[in-house]
């Protein structure tokens, strides 16, 4: 396997920028349970090992049940989501992976009736944000805990 480069040494101005962008998308109106459930669900979509991993200790350490961390892939059959996490979830998907045809209006109505004007505003910036994140580290292949000292993501003791 081919070793990769490392992007935060190699343009640390545009890291901290996506950092700062990052930080900026952690929005108290959607609670850090909701953040949790669409960063874990749009890294399992991108693949992003490194995300993924990150997000389920972030999530295990805030008090999330386990079990709903292992249902977040399988949401739509879950009983255990509320619908304002629904409408989340299914918001993820589609700006995860963008459809030719955009959108549909069922699903923007949706989640309309879930959250405020602001709030699908703010998800729709989480969104993006672990979007990016996910392609960065999908792309130099950052591997999964190799910063779990350096965020405190230790604590969740699941090494």
């Amino acid at each position: 396997m081919t070793q990769r480069l490392d992007y935060q040494q190699q343009s640390p101005e545009l890291f901290k920028k996506l950092v700062d962008f990052s930080m900026a998308t952690k929005k108290p109106s959607l609670g850090h349970t909701l953040l949790d459930l669409v960063n874990i669900r749009a890294s399992q979509l991108n693949g992003c090992g490194f995300c993924l991993d990150m997000h389920v200790k972030e999530a295990t350490i805030r008090g999330e049940r386990p079990l709903r961390l292992h249902h977040v892939a399988i949401w739509r059959e879950s009983t255990l989501f509320a619908p304002r996490e629904r409408a989340a979830l299914a918001w993820t998907e589609a700006l995860t992976q963008l459809s030719p045809q955009g959108v549909p209006d069922e699903l923007y109505d949706r989640v309309r009736t879930q959250l405020s004007e602001q709030e699908i505003v703010e998800l729709t910036y989480a969104v993006m944000t672990i979007n990016a994140w996910n392609r960065i580290n999908v792309a130099f292949r950052a591997t999964p805990g190799s910063h779990d000292k350096a965020f405190g993501l230790d604590k969740a003791q699941l090494a």
